[in-house]
C-alpha cells in the first residue's frame, strides 16, 4: 500500500510543476491520515484534530484556535467581525491588504464596532504618530512578493498603543514571531503544506464583539455548530510530525532562485519572504507542465513561489527553477 501511494504521489507531481503560492505540491503525508471522519463522537478523528490544533497553536504561540471549513478569507472576516473595534489602522501592501480594508469598511457599516479606519502605505509605517485600538496588516503580501517582518508590526503596535491583528495566510510556518500578534488568521494550505479547505483564527483572549450572524460568529465554530474542515485537518496530521523536513524544501528553492535571479531582485533581504520572490522580469514557461503564478496585482515583473518541491523534503535542490525562464 505504501509503495503504491508513493508511486501515485510521484506520478501526480510529475504532471505539473507549480510556481504558485499554495497549496504546495502533493505530499504523501497529505493522504496517509485521510479517513472517514466526523466531528462529534469519532474518537479517532477527535484525537487527530486535537493533535493538529495543538501543533498549530505551538507554531504561532497562541492559546486558542478556532477552526472552520473555508478559505483564509472566511477566517479573516471572522477575525475582523469578532475582534476589531474602535480606531483601526490598516497597513497598505497590495491586493490582500485591500481585502482587509474592504472587510473592515463593511464591518464598520454593519456592526458599528469599528469607528474610524486609516489606510496607510507600508512605506509610511515609521511616520505614524496617532493612537489606535488595532493595527492590522499582511506580513507577507504575495501579490507583490513583499515581506514586512512581524517585528516591525510589533514596534508599530507599541507605538500606537494598539493590539495587533495579522493576515498570516502567506507567512504562517515560514516566518518567525507570529506570537507578537494578538490575533491572526490563516489557512491549511500555503506554508503549512496541507490540503485546501481549512481556515483558522488564533488568539489569546476571547472576543467581546457580539456578532449576530451564524457563520461569522466565532463561537459557533469554537462550539462546532457546523461541519468542520475534517479532511483538511487530517491532511496536516502527518505533515506536522516532520514539518521542518518540508520547510527545508521551500528554503532551498528560495535560496536557489535568489542566486539565479540576483540581478533582477526588487527587494533587499529584509523584505524577502520565504514563500515567494518578486523579480523585475517577466517569467515564461519552458514546458507545458509549468503552472505560473498570476498575481492579482498590477506589477511590471513576476512573482515566483517556492512550494513546487515540498514533496521532496530534504532531497529538494531547487532544480525545478530551471523549468522557467526570463527574456532579457
Amino acid at each position: 500500500m505504501k509503495k503504491y501511494l508513493e508511486k501515485f504521489v510521484k506520478f501526480q507531481n510529475s504532471r505539473k510543476e507549480i510556481f504558485t503560492p499554495g497549496p504546495a505540491s502533493l505530499l504523501k503525508e497529505n493522504i496517509t491520515s485521510i479517513q472517514p471522519c466526523f466531528g462529534r463522537g469519532d474518537v479517532e478523528y477527535e484525537k487527530i484534530e486535537k493533535n493538529v490544533l495543538n501543533k498549530l497553536k505551538k507554531i504561532s504561540g497562541h492559546k486558542y484556535l478556532a477552526r472552520m471549513q473555508g478559505s483564509a478569507s472566511l477566517a479573516l472576516e471572522i477575525m475582523v467581525s469578532n475582534f476589531l473595534y474602535g480606531n483601526v489602522l490598516i497597513i497598505k501592501t497590495g491586493f490582500y491588504s485591500d481585502r482587509l480594508f474592504y472587510m473592515s469598511k463593511v464591518n464598520k457599516e454593519i456592526y458599528k464596532k469599528i469607528k474610524e479606519i486609516d489606510y496607510i502605505n507600508y512605506q509610511k509605517m515609521n511616520f505614524v504618530s496617532k493612537k489606535y485600538d488595532w493595527v492590522i496588516g499582511c506580513p507577507v503580501e504575495t501579490s507583490i512578493g513583499l515581506k514586512i517582518p512581524i517585528e516591525k508590526f510589533k514596534i508599530l503596535k507599541k507605538k500606537c498603543n494598539a493590539k495587533l491583528a495579522l493576515d498570516a495566510t502567506a507567512s504562517i510556518g515560514l516566518e518567525e514571531n507570529h506570537y507578537f500578534a494578538d490575533i491572526l488568521s490563516y489557512s491549511s494550505c500555503k506554508g503549512l503544506f496541507g490540503l485546501t479547505g481549512g481556515a483558522f483564527v488564533a488568539f489569546n483572549k476571547m472576543p467581546e464583539n457580539k456578532v449576530k450572524q451564524f457563520n461569522l460568529n466565532i463561537f459557533n465554530h469554537l462550539e462546532k455548530k457546523m461541519t468542520g474542515p475534517y479532511h483538511a485537518i487530517c491532511s496536516l496530521n502527518d505533515v506536522l510530525l516532520n514539518y521542518n523536513e518540508f520547510k527545508y524544501a521551500v528554503m532551498v528553492n528560495k535560496k536557489y532562485f535568489l542566486k539565479k535571479m540576483k540581478e533582477h531582485l526588487v527587494y533587499k533581504k529584509y523584505n524577502q519572504p520565504n514563500l515567494c520572490t518578486l523579480i523585475n522580469k517577466k517569467v515564461f514557461k519552458k514546458n507545458k507542465k509549468v503552472i505560473l503564478y498570476k498575481t492579482r496585482a498590477d506589477i511590471f515583473g513576476s512573482v515566483v513561489c517556492h512550494l513546487g518541491e515540498v514533496h521532496l523534503k530534504r532531497k529538494a535542490t531547487g532544480k525545478i527553477i530551471d523549468s522557467i525562464k526570463i527574456v532579457n
